[in-house]
């Protein structure tokens, strides 16, 4: 018994509990329930003390807290969702946001100051932000008694810093006046007197923790991407918290990418001015491996020493790399922020290896990468921690397969390999799983290690291969795999990918293209498991059975990104779900909050809904399940659609206009504009899968509780910016109007 639940019953005298005892202790037990009952009653009591501040209160408190202070929900922003729910829940936090209504009181007794308004992005949307006063920008004739000399002066064309930041949130050059109004919503202007910007930034800054750098061999082996798939990728700002409430955001307190001109630092060496990295941006933060906004490690660079070793800032000098003609001098290494490319010198390789940490721009927390996640696991199961590819390859030995194709012995039958940094790790995992065991390949919590699967077998694939026998499971948890896909096999119960990236192509070229762009990134041989995937971003699904008289495979997708490489092709290379061979994938299909580039051939959709299908769907089954609050391509074949795009849009032509050919225009001009636009529909990019600023309101307001159709439904983007418009509009300066301005 807990000492928790004796509690009452060691109050007792001595002598009551011995005789007690004596027969058979049934107070002991009437105690212990009446122990739970005042367990009950003073969590309650403590609940209900929490519940008075703003601080500590549960989330459905936080609307009645608001009601006392005269806080007023924008019901432009939609009506608050049920609190039963985790999707409701969830839209209730942005709705009424719990900082803006512990801070209303303070920011009243700041209306009308210039950084209110940043904080106001900040508390209402959770965007960081830049405030710009654009009549600072006019270009004017200044009156001799009121001298301004650092406001409306010519352009200095040799004034390259300045020129480029022109007509972004920090440009300091004059304009002419613009006389449309800065919160207009046909066309926004900026350049007035009363015109107030807020920059907002919708994409966040992740962290690459010291892993290892790509070397480009086709360009040269002296030069590397920062990314470990060898993509091009801008690299991003750490951001820094202004030292005072008052301070206007500058570039280091914001998620931005980094410009060349910005990494520059001019020092004085021997009489003479050179360049190199910026102490703001290069180094680390204290005594660890965690770099300021990028840092570089060698092992026997410049100097031959066993131990690792960080590239002085000295070392460091900002060029431009495109087209990687530029050489740097001997002991001295070039890096480009733009393209995230490192130059070494020539003649001086480093030999053993270059190791990076940096900061790249995304939306949302989904696929592998080091943001703080859930973890799960059966409680039986035995934890491996494991830091290093040796380590790792060791600890699999129990789950890879004899020759005679059986697990060896000794096999845990619930297990969890936790993989404890963000490094590459090059090998083969091919696992064989026994009857009714799990295993769970996962990076622990903020780390994203990547596993690379290489040619290394001429005559059989190289996949990451799964093998299961009846009642096993697998699972796949914050991990990014490169080089090959996952094939599953066997008599698995289930397969689960959570927060992970299977790339899609299997591998990027420098610009983000695909390089094998029709391969699948999950495939199913004769196999029959559940799969489970959430949170992340993968390539197409193959499946691919012999028997097809049983019942379809289960696929259940949510708040992922479905990627067959493109959403503008027509070719195989562009089935996101199929059956090499056959019309359609045996499979049920389950999927939300999603987005899918390609094309879906399928036995059944069972539901669709608040998700985006780029390519055409194909059901074999229509009269099984239904799609709602979805887009779905014209001349798709579905089950039933309910609150569809383009279809509601059809509909209101055709109640408007008579049949005949301006009928069928009109039809095909509103199909064209309610069609999904992106600002990248390639991974790799930081804007990949994120909605344009220009898609139609049908779509970005589309999904059944008014946020936006697939993947970053959760973001509630549109729930924030009316929020926040509505803010502006009650704190902005008193003659004053004030506009967002999406600068990502």
């Amino acid at each position: 018994m807990s000492t928790q639940k004796d509690r009452l019953y060691e109050l007792l005298p001595v002598i009551y509990r011995m005789r007690d005892h004596e027969q058979g202790e049934p107070l002991r037990a009437w105690l212990q329930v009446v122990s739970e009952q005042v367990e009950v009653v003073e969590n309650d009591i403590e609940r209900l003390y929490e519940n008075w501040f703003i601080e500590t209160c549960e989330d459905w408190i936080v609307p009645y807290i608001g009601d006392l202070i005269g806080y007023e929900p924008v019901h432009e922003a939609g009506e608050p969702g049920e609190v039963t729910t985790p999707q409701g829940r969830l839209r209730n936090k942005i709705l009424i946001p719990r900082r803006e209504v512990a801070n209303t009181l303070r920011y009243r007794r700041r209306k009308g100051t210039l950084a209110l308004l940043e904080q106001l992005a900040n508390d209402v949307a959770g965007w960081p932000a830049r405030a710009v006063e654009f009549y600072k920008l006019l270009g004017w004739t200044q009156a001799l008694n009121h001298q301004r000399p650092d406001r409306g002066r010519s352009v200095d064309l040799r004034q390259g810093d300045a020129l480029d930041r022109l007509d972004g949130p920090f440009d300091e050059l004059a304009h002419t006046v613009d006389v449309r109004r800065i919160n207009s919503h046909r066309t926004q202007g900026r350049y007035n007197i009363p015109s107030v910007g807020l920059f907002v930034w919708r994409l966040k800054a992740y962290s690459v923790t010291h892993t290892q750098a790509y070397c480009v061999e086709e360009a040269g082996p002296h030069c590397y991407t920062f990314s470990a798939l060898g993509n091009d990728t801008p690299l991003y700002t750490r951001p820094e918290q202004e030292t005072e409430p008052t301070q206007i955001a500058g570039e280091l307190n914001l998620p931005i990418p980094i410009r060349r001109r910005a990494f520059e630092e001019h020092t004085i060496e021997n009489g003479q001015e050179r360049k190199q990295a910026a102490a703001a941006y290069y180094g680390l933060v204290g005594d660890t491996r965690i770099g300021k906004s990028l840092a570089i490690w060698t092992r026997g660079w410049p100097i031959k020493k066993a131990s690792e070793q960080l590239i002085p800032r000295e070392s460091i000098v900002p060029a431009d790399l495109s087209d990687w003609q530029y050489r740097p001098q001997r002991g001295q290494v070039a890096v480009d922020p733009v393209l995230g490319r490192i130059a070494f010198p020539p003649k001086q390789l480093p030999k053993e290896g270059v190791w990076v940490s940096y900061h790249y721009g995304f939306s949302a927390d989904i696929g592998g990468g080091e943001y703080d996640r859930p973890l799960s696991h059966p409680a039986d199961s035995v934890i491996i921690r494991v830091s290093g590819q040796e380590q790792l390859n060791t600890e699999l030995e129990p789950w890879k397969a004899g020759t005679d194709g059986q697990a060896p012995e000794g096999q845990p039958s619930h297990a969890v390999i936790e993989i404890m940094d963000s490094a590459v790790y090059v090998l083969p995992i091919n696992i064989t799983l026994k009857e009714n065991h799990s295993l769970q390949i996962r990076a622990a919590n903020r780390t994203r290690p990547m596993i690379r699967l290489l040619d290394w077998q001429t005559d059989r694939p190289d996949h990451l291969s799964v093998t299961g026998a009846e009642g096993s499971r697998f699972t796949l948890d914050g991990l990014l795999i490169t080089g090959r896909g996952v094939q599953i096999e066997g008599e698995l119960a289930s397969v689960s990918i959570r927060h992970s990236t299977l790339v899609p192509g299997w591998s990027l070229d420098p610009d983000c293209e695909p390089h094998r762009p029709a391969e699948p990134s999950l495939e199913v041989i004769n196999s029959h498991p559940c799969i489970v995937v959430e949170h992340s971003i993968i390539g197409s699904i193959q499946v691919n059975l012999d028997e097809v008289a049983m019942d379809p495979l289960k696929i259940r997708i949510s708040d992922s990104i479905l990627d067959a490489t493109g959403s503008e092709c027509d070719g195989p290379e562009c089935e996101a779900l199929g059956a090499s061979g056959s019309a359609t994938a045996h499979a049920l299909l389950t999927i939300a909050r999603s987005t899918v580039f390609g094309h879906i051939y399928t036995h059944a959709i069972d539901l669709a809904e608040n998700s985006v299908f780029m390519g055409l769907v194909r059901v074999a089954r229509r009269q099984i399940g239904c799609m709602r609050f979805c887009y779905v391509t014209p001349g798709s074949r579905t089950p039933r659609r309910y609150h569809c795009q383009p279809d509601l849009v059809e509909k209101a032509v055709e109640a408007e206009f008579n049949p005949g050919e301006e009928r069928e225009h009109a039809k095909e001009c509103e199909r064209q504009r309610v069609r999904p636009q992106f600002n990248s529909t390639r991974y790799g990019m930081p804007t990949y899968g994120q909605l344009a600023h220009a898609c139609a309101e049908e779509i970005k307001r589309g999904a059944d509780d008014e946020s936006e159709m697939g993947v970053f439904h959760d973001l509630y983007q549109p729930q924030r910016a009316a929020n926040l418009r509505a803010r502006l509009e009650e704190y902005t300066p008193a003659g004053s109007d004030a506009g967002i301005i999406y600068a990502s």
